[in-house]
């Protein structure tokens, strides 16, 4: 593999392997998608990282569109389609197969004591990827301030999470933050 001449290459490569150990989705793979593509790569700095979170997760349409995003501005429009292929198609090849085989052993008791290993997996990969994205965001105290309020708002009330965005819009337009 030389992706030293072409990067698409080094998107297919990172995000295809990236893919097989994304338990609980894209979002639970964002610290390793920063730190190749900030700190390993540097196809793109913190703040443009985060820029590209925060496209992403506006967008309508599945987390994936970051993969999308990252591998669009590495390598254009090749680079979107390549990343986003190489994060898509091996996860779906193994979820397929490993349904197949699960769907094989109903009476076995491994399938459940696997997919109840996942889930604190999924949950740690998860509090993870909003710890990078809380590092990469937040520049001053304010933000960082509005951030642990805004989580711990969410955690210990219903309330909706757009009330929450909209509060943190008024504040960064305001300039406060």
């Amino acid at each position: 593999m030389n992706s030293e001449n072409d990067p698409v290459w080094a998107l297919v490569w990172t995000f295809g392997l990236m893919s097989l150990f994304a338990v609980g989705g894209a979002n639970a793979a964002i610290p390793e998608m920063h730190r190749v593509a900030v700190e390993v790569q540097h196809w793109m700095s913190d703040k443009q990282f985060s820029d590209v979170f925060a496209i992403s997760q506006l967008s309508p349409g599945p987390n994936v569109l970051i993969v999308t995003l990252i591998g669009y501005s590495v390598a254009g429009i090749r680079g979107a389609l390549a990343a986003t292929l190489a994060m898509c198609v091996p996860t779906a090849v193994l979820a397929y197969w490993v349904s197949h085989v699960l769907r094989r052993s109903t009476q076995s008791r491994w399938p459940s004591i696997i997919q109840a290993a996942l889930v604190p997996l999924s949950i740690g990969l998860m509090g993870a990827s909003a710890l990078i994205l809380a590092l990469t965001s937040d520049r001053t105290w304010a933000a960082a301030f509005v951030t642990v309020a805004a989580a711990a708002l969410a955690f210990a009330t219903r309330m909706h999470p757009l009330w929450l965005l909209l509060g943190g819009g008024i504040l960064g337009f305001a300039g406060l933050i």
